[in-house]
């Protein structure tokens, strides 16, 4: 899966760069200059990771928008590199103390923040180096492309549902949108329709269910929305409505 990148960058010839190196070495990105509009994408797009400048031209620093990121239950747990001019050891103390997950110092080589960029989702999305991921009892391996649930049983998935599930579990507790899924898996090239991706999620949550040791979804649906990684609540059914 190809990783999205949020880069919230107000210097066009710095972007421009950053976003022509990132899309050579593979990475999905969306760019903007705007505090307010990075707050926006960072809440609806929910990329796998923003790299965001300290020294934004607006009211709002980078600072500003790293804090918001944070305090926000929806994307607290996105990973952030700050970038910045400002090299004093006080000013990487307080970019790290707001929540940056890395700093680096301007000007840096485009194979540096590409490394950095590497490190940090090894670090905060598994998924993205190869090793396995566990929710509750599902297991999946992202080298050998196998899930496993209670006692080592096989969960068989088609492409698109171990995708889908992929995706679920990379994002645990955060509701994720149909059009959000759409893009994550088909693109922007390719139109599926939402019916598509919930005809897709109904036989991945059926055949989860099959195999599940205490029938409980742990896939819940948000109405007119989209979809997310949570146990239900044993008052709630796998819609996430009341039952009777």
């Amino acid at each position: 899966m190809t990783p999205s990148i949020l880069l919230v960058e107000d210097e066009k010839t710095v972007s421009d760069l950053i976003k022509y190196n990132l899309q050579k070495a593979g990475y999905h990105i969306q760019v903007t200059a705007s505090p307010t509009d990075a707050i926006y994408m960072a809440t609806n797009f929910k990329p796998d990771l923003i790299i965001l400048d300290w020294m934004l031209m607006d009211k709002m620093s980078g600072i500003d928008v790293c804090m918001h990121i944070r305090e926000a239950a929806d994307t607290q747990n996105i990973p952030i590199i700050m970038v910045s001019g400002k090299s004093e050891d006080h000013d990487r103390i307080v970019g790290l103390n707001v929540g940056a997950d890395d700093y680096l110092t301007k000007p840096f080589t485009q194979s540096e923040l590409i490394a950095r960029i590497k490190a940090v989702l090894r670090r905060l999305r598994p998924a993205f180096s190869g090793k396995q991921m566990q929710f509750q009892d599902i297991v999946m391996n992202i080298s050998s492309r196998t899930v496993t649930r209670e006692g080592g049983k096989v969960v068989k998935l088609s492409p698109i549902e171990f995708k889908l599930l992929q995706i679920l579990m990379e994002h645990p507790g955060r509701v994720l949108s149909r059009e959000i899924i759409m893009d994550m898996i088909w693109g922007t090239d390719f139109y599926v329709g939402p019916r598509t991706v919930d005809v897709h999620m109904t036989r991945l949550r059926k055949t989860l269910l099959s195999q599940s040791p205490d029938g409980i979804d742990v896939i819940q649906t948000v109405r007119l929305y989209g979809y997310t990684m949570k146990v239900d609540d044993p008052q709630t059914n796998g819609d996430g409505n009341a039952q009777r």
